[in-house]
């Protein structure tokens, strides 16, 4: 009954498991406070109030007594006043932190003071977990202590709050008195906690003590684990399936770190044994030579060799201690750097043979499970002491052994681990579950069954145990079964509280092979059902949150070295690594940590794609480079100089160079030699091993999926490199031709397609979506594309060049030309981007989309020349009028054509018409030409369904289908662009006056072509098949101008067009009776502008024009321009 009233009383077991997760905590919300008030952005507002600023002061340095009531502080403390209640609000949350605090500590002094009652036996080796909380508990509780003395407003925030409560409520907080003494009996925190632990040294000397068995073997250098073969698997082949055992199961992986700070606090607080103790003494000189520092909490450390010398320094008899601190100080220096070094490299090695053997075989983790996560733990170790010495260097003779570029392969390979573990979680829960059933059950219960003494309450425990896990079945594991052994694992720690305390009947001490029995039961239970924690609890790298500058820095490194730049994508995955280290008791920086963890792992995945996108757009430059020398701009010398060598007249210059041929980049003579493509590749393929390790991962609710920060860089830097090689420069007017941008652009293509070779991601989606956006004015982010530069500058450098009359459109050659002009010297060729190739190739890259758009500025400029037309006619209307109707009296007309006004702003203003359209034309014939290789059956049945619809349709369905045969590049009878583009004129003013508008302009064009034949320019070239100033365009823009205007103003076209060539046959009929020769230099030219009228109308025949106009007339127009164009010539 006794021994039962102990167990009741005491509760260690669950003491030290409350307080132990409440301590952390703690830590979590007293770390955050020191971190807000450390930063001026986060300090609470009261603290750097300048009102409060007085009043701080004075309460800081008469802490903790001030009298509110009293004269002398009113004046200090009248701020307060005005703002106690928001004071009381703000810094409540501060304040009774350190309330907790406080209570924390009474808990934990009673804690210890209990154990140290019953006398508890610790041994890290038995009783693990009683051992093992014990020893965190005192460690947190130092650590809590340490930070807590680190805040320095800490004195103002207390006593702020209180003097608002004592003015609100006429009392101090009545936690106040003991919260000040506290903080002033802290203010030195290991000297009062030095004071506190003298009456646990036996505990705390005992279990630490009991680290003797495991700490020296964990501490050694890596030639001693070459040497033992440490982590491999394949050392024994004969016993690769044998389980790893061991009498010290949880300890294998027990965190190196985390015995350091067990030890250097541990002897700090209870420093009397390492006078009396050897093996305390060797313990502590070793943890001391292995690090400068260990961590307190997060990225706050505690400088050991600087700290405990000055405090033992103020010990009578603890000079050798001094010495032995300065002895090790110097080795650490000197020799800790090297071994942890040594250890990484040995590390790297290990875990990648590890990793790449259970990969192949992930039937191995069962029965070796141990050796993952001692690698697991160790590697962590490591990684946690550099990035902690790393930030608190001494004067080190060699800083490189505090810089390791290859840490990121370390971590790679650790979160391979993790990957497999997770991947194969059910090949380890259906091992051990046999384990536990087949095994471990049997051996336990034939141990109790052997035991001298077993009390029944221990009895009662120990049967369910074997029972639990008796029950066990592998269906279990196959059937999705949650398991839950933190029952057991419970009852084995309370048992090991009962068992250890000196008046038990069972002492676990004289049975030990009980407690490491059972030690490894618990080890094969977390196998079953808490992966993640043991996952979590060896392997977490949540440290890097609170050190994001080396983490970056660490990133960039890995980069930057080709060889570990597959090892990249471990930085964004350790990121969700960081959500581990928040706790229940501090809800509010869990945002706050998951923010900073999204915000992390996104700048590290768009690292690796820009990085990854920059060296394609180096491949993509150096093979467009390549490609361009294919182009046959570059061919001309070469073929001039195999016709000089044949002619033999090729002269050498001295010392000139023969240029190499396209290819010679592709003979090697030596296979070692490395050029700057293969480093490019061989960089490239490396990070594309990062991108493609992982389809995508999850971190604080969200998905990241690297592929897709891929593929939108290469969206990106496609789509600026497509702006940039159309060299399009808006000053000079200067852009690339078609044709080598195309050439251009598929040279990219050809690379980033050889992409999908190395990275699992569809790069056709990235060319639809690039290309797709060049077809408009402006892409995604409302950058101008090649849409908007090859438009204006066909709209604003050719086509204005045209109206100018130095560059002629050629029906024959079907491109524009440029004039010879001694005044005027173009600094481009007009036909080198005019000409039936560049006008595919233009097609090729706009896209449909791209050409419609370009029709929609050219017709928005017809739109513009169509409204001055309106405003000439209306000028000249009466004239019109009477000239319409008088077309058959030639003095009448005569005497009308002086009347009328700006004859020649009309013939230009219409063959500014003509010359766009004509230009549209090429563009529509190059589109078709595109399309008819694309999608040839979709065209046939779009030009199937134009010439079989009847002239009798209804014209909004006729337009319907002109649109669309208009999109495909075919042309129409009436151009459904331009009527969309002269429609809105229409509804601006009246119906009646734009049919009018539109009759009258076709009179005024036909009565002012006799003008024309007065022109030098009007000239008619055989071998352009055109006029010198365009007017042979005047034929496309009166029939497709005829064909918009009567169709919106519902005309009948054929009609109208009949009734303009009677009076154009009528009024060039005349000329051919003028005396005057200037007046009629080129009348032979103008005349032939009748047939070409006729010759494009879809509405009129050579039968209709015959009986206007005399046929021999045309074929001895001809005759004679030929006649002369060959006079010219020769």
């Amino acid at each position: 009954m006794a021994r039962s009233g102990i167990h009741q009383q005491f509760k260690l077991a669950e003491k030290l498991t409350i307080l132990n997760d409440r301590g952390m905590g703690m830590l979590t919300r007293l770390y955050n406070i020191k971190k807000a008030c450390g930063d001026p952005k986060a300090k609470p507002s009261y603290l750097v109030d300048k009102n409060l600023e007085s009043a701080i002061k004075h309460i800081v340095r008469k802490f903790p007594s001030v009298d509110v009531r009293s004269g002398s502080h009113q004046q200090h403390l009248s701020h307060v006043q005005s703002q106690k209640a928001d004071i009381l609000k703000n810094l409540a949350l501060y304040y009774f932190t350190f309330v907790d605090i406080m209570d924390f500590r009474d808990h934990v002094t009673e804690l210890l003071t209990s154990m140290d009652a019953a006398q508890l036996y610790l041994d890290i080796t038995v009783n693990y977990d009683l051992t093992k909380t014990y020893l965190d508990l005192v460690v947190t509780y130092a650590s809590m202590m340490i930070i807590m003395a680190r805040i320095e407003e800490r004195k103002a925030i207390i006593g702020l709050y209180n003097y608002a409560h004592e003015m609100t409520h006429g009392s101090s907080d009545r936690e106040f008195p003991r919260l000040g003494q506290l903080i002033l009996d802290y203010e030195n925190p290991l000297k009062k906690m030095i004071e506190e632990f003298h009456t646990h040294s036996k505990s705390i000397t005992e279990a630490l003590l009991s680290l003797s068995a495991v700490y020296p073997r964990r501490n050694l250098g890596a030639e001693q684990w070459r040497t033992a073969q440490l982590l491999s698997l394949i050392s024994a082949p004969a016993g690769m399936i044998n389980p790893a055992q061991s009498d010290t199961m949880p300890c294998e992986y027990l965190s190196l770190d985390t015995m350091d700070r067990w030890i250097i606090f541990g002897f700090l607080l209870c420093h009397g044994s390492l006078n009396s103790d050897q093996n305390a003494l060797c313990l502590w000189k070793m943890a001391l030579t292995s690090s400068f520092c260990v961590t307190l909490f997060r990225d706050e450390n505690f400088l050991s060799h600087k700290v405990t010398e000055e405090i033992f320094t103020n010990f009578k008899g603890y000079n050798k201690r001094v010495a032995d601190i300065r002895e090790s100080k110097e080795q650490a220096t000197l020799m800790a750097p090297r071994l942890h070094r040594e250890r990484r490299k040995f590390l790297r090695t290990a875990l990648k043979e590890l990793s790449t053997v259970l990969a192949d075989q992930p039937g191995l983790l069962g029965p070796k499970a141990l050796f993952v996560f001692m690698a697991l733990s160790f590697s962590r170790d490591e990684i946690q002491w550099l990035l902690r010495h790393a930030e608190n260097m001494p004067k080190a003779k060699n800083v490189d052994d505090f810089v390791d570029k290859h840490q990121a392969e370390l971590i790679f390979y650790m979160e391979e681990l993790r990957r497999l573990i997770r991947r194969y979680s059910q090949v380890v829960q259906r091992y051990h579950v046999q384990f536990l059933s087949g095994f471990d059950s049997v051996v336990l219960n034939e141990l109790v069954q052997n035991l001298p003494v077993c009390p029944e309450d221990e009895s009662v425990i120990m049967s369910s145990f074997v029972s639990t896990m008796n029950n066990l079945h592998v269906s279990q594991v196959e059937q999705g079964e949650q398991f839950d052994f933190r029952g057991l694992r419970l009852d084995w720690f309370r048992l090991q509280a009962y068992t250890s305390v000196s008046k038990a009947t069972l002492q676990l001490k004289d049975h030990r092979e009980l407690g490491k029995l059972m030690n490894t039961i618990v080890f094969h239970s977390r196998m079953v059902d808490a992966l993640d924690d043991l996952l979590v609890e060896t392997s977490s790298l949540s440290i890097f949150c609170f050190y994001n500058q080396a983490f970056e820095r660490m990133f960039q490194q890995c980069l930057e070295l080709p060889s570990q730049s597959r090892f990249s994508i471990t930085f964004p995955l350790v990121c969700s690594h960081f959500m581990s280290c928040t706790h229940e008791l501090c809800p509010e920086e869990r945002h706050h940590i998951g923010e900073r963890s999204l915000s992390i792992c996104n700048t590290f995945l768009e690292g690796i794609a820009k990085q990854t996108r920059n060296l394609i757009t180096n491949i993509c430059s150096e093979q467009c480079k390549l490609s361009n020398q294919l182009l046959p701009r570059h061919s001309a010398k070469t073929i001039s100089q195999v016709v000089s060598k044949k002619s033999k007249k090729m002269i050498t210059k001295k010392g000139e160079l023969e240029k190499e041929r396209p290819g010679v980049e592709s003979m090697r003579k030596d296979r070692q030699i490395i050029t700057n493509m293969d480093k490019l590749h061989s960089a490239l393929v490396e990070l594309c091993l990062a991108t493609n390790y992982t389809p995508s991962f999850t971190l604080w609710e969200h998905t990241f999926t690297p592929k897709e920060f891929l593929t939108s860089c290469l969206e990106a830097s496609f789509t600026k490199s497509i702006v940039a090689m159309s060299s399009y420069n808006q000053a000079t007017q200067d852009i690339a031709k078609p044709s080598e941008l195309l050439h251009s652009v598929r040279a990219y293509m050809s690379v980033l397609q050889s992409l999908e070779d190395f990275v699992q991601i569809d790069i056709t989606r990235v060319f639809n979506n690039v290309l797709l956006q060049q077809t408009q004015p402006t892409d995604s982010r409302g950058e101008p594309t090649i849409t908007a530069h090859y438009s204006s500058w066909y709209l604003e450098a050719l086509l204005r060049q045209a109206s100018n009359c130095l560059v002629v459109f050629s029906p024959c050659m079907k491109a524009f030309l440029n004039l010879t002009s001694e005044s005027h010297d173009l600094p481009f060729s007009a036909v080198e981007y005019t000409d039936i190739t560049e006008m595919r190739c233009l097609a090729e890259l706009l896209g449909p989309y791209g050409i419609k758009f370009l029709n929609e500025n050219l017709m928005w400029h017809i739109s513009s020349q169509v409204g001055e037309l309106k405003k000439l006619v209306l000028e000249n209307m009466e004239v019109l009028v009477q000239m319409r109707i008088s077309f058959d009296k030639p003095d009448q007309m005569s005497a009308l054509y002086k009347r009328l006004l700006n004859v020649d702003s009309l013939l230009k203003r219409m063959c500014i018409i003509g010359t766009i359209l004509s230009f549209r034309a090429l563009a529509q014939d190059g589109l078709q030409d595109v399309l008819s290789n694309h999608i040839p059956f979709l065209l046939g049945s779009i030009k199937n369904f134009q010439e079989h619809i009847p002239r009798e349709t209804d014209i909004k369905v006729a337009m319907s289908v002109y649109e669309l045969s208009s999109a495909a590049g075919l042309t129409c009878e009436i151009d459904p662009a331009l009527v969309m583009a002269l429609s809105p004129q229409k509804a601006e003013s009246n119906a009646e006056d734009e049919y009018k508008f539109a009759c009258l302009l076709m009179v005024f064009v036909a009565v002012s072509l006799p003008s024309l034949a007065s022109l030098p320019t009007s000239q008619y070239s055989p071998t352009l098949e055109g006029h010198q100033n365009n007017i042979h365009c005047l034929a496309t823009a009166i029939n497709q101008l005829a064909a918009a205007l009567f169709t919106i103003n519902k005309g009948n076209v054929e009609e109208r067009l009949k009734e303009f060539l009677a009076l154009a046959s009528s009024s060039l009929l005349k000329i051919g009776q003028e005396t005057d020769k200037l007046t009629t230099r080129n009348r032979e030219s103008v005349y032939l502008l009748l047939d070409l009228i006729v010759q494009e109308s879809p509405f009129l025949t050579m039968d209709l024009l015959e009986s206007c106009f005399p046929y021999a007339l045309l074929r001895n127009a001809y005759h004679a321009v030929y006649k002369q164009g060959t006079v010219l010539s020769t």
